[in-house]
Protein backbone atom coordinates (compact mmCIF):
# COMPACT_ATOMS: atom_id res chain seq x y z
CA UNK A 1 0.00 0.00 0.00
CA UNK A 2 1.35 3.42 -0.99
CA UNK A 3 1.88 5.81 1.92
CA UNK A 4 1.95 9.62 1.81
CA UNK A 5 3.18 11.47 4.89
CA UNK A 6 1.94 14.97 5.67
CA UNK A 7 5.30 16.33 4.52
CA UNK A 8 5.18 14.36 1.26
CA UNK A 9 1.64 15.56 0.53
CA UNK A 10 2.69 19.18 1.07
CA UNK A 11 5.84 18.93 -1.06
CA UNK A 12 4.39 17.05 -4.03
CA UNK A 13 3.47 18.63 -7.36
CA UNK A 14 0.58 21.11 -6.93
CA UNK A 15 -1.77 19.41 -9.43
CA UNK A 16 -1.02 15.96 -8.04
CA UNK A 17 -1.70 17.23 -4.50
CA UNK A 18 -4.98 18.89 -5.53
CA UNK A 19 -6.19 15.72 -7.22
CA UNK A 20 -5.10 13.43 -4.39
CA UNK A 21 -6.57 15.45 -1.51
CA UNK A 22 -9.80 16.15 -3.40
CA UNK A 23 -10.23 12.41 -4.01
CA UNK A 24 -9.57 10.94 -0.56
CA UNK A 25 -12.93 12.03 0.87
CA UNK A 26 -14.69 9.73 -1.60
CA UNK A 27 -17.83 10.40 -3.60
CA UNK A 28 -19.36 13.84 -3.06
CA UNK A 29 -22.64 15.46 -3.99
CA UNK A 30 -22.79 17.37 -7.26
CA UNK A 31 -24.74 20.62 -7.20
CA UNK A 32 -25.01 23.90 -9.03
CA UNK A 33 -25.54 27.03 -6.95
CA UNK A 34 -27.45 29.85 -8.57
CA UNK A 35 -27.30 33.50 -7.52
CA UNK A 36 -28.12 36.90 -8.95
CA UNK A 37 -26.54 40.27 -8.21
CA UNK A 38 -25.93 43.66 -9.77
CA UNK A 39 -23.85 42.06 -12.55
CA UNK A 40 -26.55 39.53 -13.45
CA UNK A 41 -27.05 35.80 -13.00
CA UNK A 42 -24.30 33.49 -11.82
CA UNK A 43 -24.00 29.70 -11.69
CA UNK A 44 -21.22 27.66 -10.08
CA UNK A 45 -20.63 23.96 -9.45
CA UNK A 46 -19.90 22.76 -5.89
CA UNK A 47 -19.04 19.32 -4.52
CA UNK A 48 -19.13 20.30 -0.84
CA UNK A 49 -22.85 20.71 -0.09
CA UNK A 50 -23.66 18.88 3.16
CA UNK A 51 -26.61 18.34 5.48
CA UNK A 52 -26.27 20.33 8.73
CA UNK A 53 -29.61 19.63 10.40
CA UNK A 54 -33.29 18.94 9.81
CA UNK A 55 -34.86 21.19 12.45
CA UNK A 56 -34.36 23.83 11.21
CA UNK A 57 -33.51 22.48 7.77
CA UNK A 58 -29.95 23.64 7.11
CA UNK A 59 -27.40 22.92 4.40
CA UNK A 60 -23.83 24.13 4.16
CA UNK A 61 -21.03 24.28 1.62
CA UNK A 62 -17.43 25.41 1.50
CA UNK A 63 -16.44 28.59 -0.32
CA UNK A 64 -12.83 28.94 -1.38
CA UNK A 65 -10.77 31.96 -0.24
CA UNK A 66 -12.02 35.36 -1.39
CA UNK A 67 -8.53 36.36 -2.53
CA UNK A 68 -10.03 36.56 -6.03
CA UNK A 69 -13.56 37.71 -6.93
CA UNK A 70 -16.20 35.15 -5.94
CA UNK A 71 -19.39 36.12 -7.71
CA UNK A 72 -21.44 33.53 -5.83
CA UNK A 73 -20.32 34.96 -2.50
CA UNK A 74 -20.81 38.57 -3.57
CA UNK A 75 -24.33 37.91 -4.84
CA UNK A 76 -25.34 35.96 -1.74
CA UNK A 77 -24.22 38.77 0.52
CA UNK A 78 -26.22 41.27 -1.52
CA UNK A 79 -29.49 39.31 -1.62
CA UNK A 80 -29.16 36.77 1.27
CA UNK A 81 -30.52 34.33 -1.32
CA UNK A 82 -29.23 31.41 -3.40
CA UNK A 83 -30.46 28.18 -4.97
CA UNK A 84 -29.06 24.65 -4.88
CA UNK A 85 -29.75 22.51 -7.95
CA UNK A 86 -28.83 18.82 -8.24
CA UNK A 87 -26.94 17.60 -11.29
CA UNK A 88 -28.25 14.70 -13.33
CA UNK A 89 -26.52 12.68 -16.04
CA UNK A 90 -28.21 14.70 -18.75
CA UNK A 91 -26.44 17.94 -17.81
CA UNK A 92 -23.07 16.87 -16.36
CA UNK A 93 -20.95 18.31 -19.17
CA UNK A 94 -22.75 21.67 -19.08
CA UNK A 95 -22.57 21.69 -15.28
CA UNK A 96 -18.84 20.94 -15.25
CA UNK A 97 -17.96 23.86 -17.50
CA UNK A 98 -19.64 26.38 -15.22
CA UNK A 99 -16.36 26.12 -13.28
CA UNK A 100 -14.55 28.00 -16.06
CA UNK A 101 -13.25 31.45 -15.15
CA UNK A 102 -15.77 33.67 -16.93
CA UNK A 103 -15.53 37.45 -16.77
CA UNK A 104 -17.81 39.28 -14.34
CA UNK A 105 -21.14 39.91 -16.06
CA UNK A 106 -20.87 36.83 -18.29
CA UNK A 107 -23.62 34.39 -17.32
CA UNK A 108 -22.76 30.70 -16.99
CA UNK A 109 -26.38 30.01 -17.88
CA UNK A 110 -25.98 31.41 -21.38
CA UNK A 111 -22.41 30.17 -21.91
CA UNK A 112 -23.16 26.61 -20.79
CA UNK A 113 -26.65 26.44 -22.32
CA UNK A 114 -28.62 25.95 -19.11
CA UNK A 115 -32.02 27.56 -18.59
CA UNK A 116 -32.67 29.94 -15.67
CA UNK A 117 -36.11 29.90 -14.10
CA UNK A 118 -37.64 31.79 -11.19
CA UNK A 119 -40.21 30.80 -8.60
CA UNK A 120 -42.23 33.07 -6.34
CA UNK A 121 -40.42 34.62 -3.37
CA UNK A 122 -36.90 33.67 -4.53
CA UNK A 123 -34.60 36.29 -6.04
CA UNK A 124 -32.06 33.74 -7.25
CA UNK A 125 -32.32 31.66 -10.44
CA UNK A 126 -33.02 27.94 -10.47
CA UNK A 127 -31.98 25.59 -13.28
CA UNK A 128 -34.96 24.45 -15.29
CA UNK A 129 -33.18 21.22 -16.27
CA UNK A 130 -32.49 20.20 -12.64
CA UNK A 131 -34.82 17.57 -11.12
CA UNK A 132 -34.19 18.56 -7.49
CA UNK A 133 -33.78 22.20 -6.47
CA UNK A 134 -33.96 24.26 -3.32
CA UNK A 135 -34.52 27.91 -2.52
CA UNK A 136 -32.05 28.90 0.17
CA UNK A 137 -31.73 31.81 2.59
CA UNK A 138 -28.21 32.77 3.63
CA UNK A 139 -28.01 32.43 7.42
CA UNK A 140 -24.35 32.50 8.42
CA UNK A 141 -20.81 32.67 7.06
CA UNK A 142 -18.16 31.05 9.24
CA UNK A 143 -14.53 31.89 8.48
CA UNK A 144 -12.12 28.97 8.63
CA UNK A 145 -8.80 30.53 9.58
CA UNK A 146 -6.71 27.43 8.82
CA UNK A 147 -6.99 27.93 5.06
CA UNK A 148 -9.06 31.12 4.60
CA UNK A 149 -12.09 29.21 3.32
CA UNK A 150 -15.64 29.83 4.52
CA UNK A 151 -18.49 27.58 5.60
CA UNK A 152 -21.65 29.02 4.06
CA UNK A 153 -24.82 28.03 5.94
CA UNK A 154 -28.25 28.40 4.46
CA UNK A 155 -31.77 27.45 5.51
CA UNK A 156 -34.09 25.67 3.10
CA UNK A 157 -37.01 27.87 2.12
CA UNK A 158 -38.55 25.59 -0.51
CA UNK A 159 -37.82 22.19 -2.05
CA UNK A 160 -38.84 21.36 -5.62
CA UNK A 161 -38.48 17.71 -6.63
CA UNK A 162 -39.75 15.39 -9.33
CA UNK A 163 -42.64 13.49 -7.70
CA UNK A 164 -41.42 10.17 -9.07
CA UNK A 165 -38.45 10.37 -6.69
CA UNK A 166 -40.41 11.00 -3.48
CA UNK A 167 -41.01 7.90 -1.34
CA UNK A 168 -43.79 7.43 1.21
CA UNK A 169 -41.46 7.99 4.17
CA UNK A 170 -39.93 11.18 2.75
CA UNK A 171 -36.65 9.72 1.51
CA UNK A 172 -35.68 10.68 -2.02
CA UNK A 173 -34.85 8.04 -4.61
CA UNK A 174 -31.81 9.71 -6.15
CA UNK A 175 -31.58 6.97 -8.79
CA UNK A 176 -34.95 8.08 -10.12
CA UNK A 177 -33.44 11.55 -10.60
CA UNK A 178 -30.34 10.22 -12.42
CA UNK A 179 -28.31 12.11 -9.80
CA UNK A 180 -24.54 12.01 -10.26
CA UNK A 181 -21.71 12.18 -7.75
CA UNK A 182 -18.25 13.73 -8.01
CA UNK A 183 -14.87 12.35 -6.98
CA UNK A 184 -11.82 14.54 -7.11
CA UNK A 185 -12.23 17.66 -9.20
CA UNK A 186 -13.57 16.36 -12.49
CA UNK A 187 -14.68 12.71 -12.31
CA UNK A 188 -18.43 12.06 -12.37
CA UNK A 189 -20.18 8.86 -11.32
CA UNK A 190 -23.57 7.20 -11.57
CA UNK A 191 -25.32 6.57 -8.25
CA UNK A 192 -26.60 3.04 -7.64
CA UNK A 193 -28.39 1.96 -4.47
CA UNK A 194 -27.01 -1.34 -3.16
CA UNK A 195 -28.74 -1.63 0.24
CA UNK A 196 -31.54 -0.15 2.36
CA UNK A 197 -31.29 -0.98 6.06
CA UNK A 198 -33.71 -0.19 8.90
CA UNK A 199 -32.86 2.34 11.61
CA UNK A 200 -29.94 0.84 13.58
CA UNK A 201 -30.67 -0.16 17.20
CA UNK A 202 -28.16 -1.85 19.51
CA UNK A 203 -30.86 -4.30 20.59
CA UNK A 204 -31.67 -5.36 17.03
CA UNK A 205 -28.30 -6.22 15.52
CA UNK A 206 -28.34 -8.82 12.74
CA UNK A 207 -26.20 -11.99 12.91
CA UNK A 208 -23.11 -10.80 11.01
Amino acid sequence: MKTFSKEEIQSTDKIFRLNLVNSVSGYKSANLIGTKGKHGENLAIFSSVVHLGANPALLGFIMRPASVPRNTLTNMKQTRSFTINSISEEIIEKAHYTSANFEVGISEFSECKLTPEYFVDCQSPFIQESKLKMAMKLEQIIDIELNDTMLIIGSIENIYVDEAALTDNGQLDLNALSTVAISGLNRYHRVQEIANFPYARATELPHF
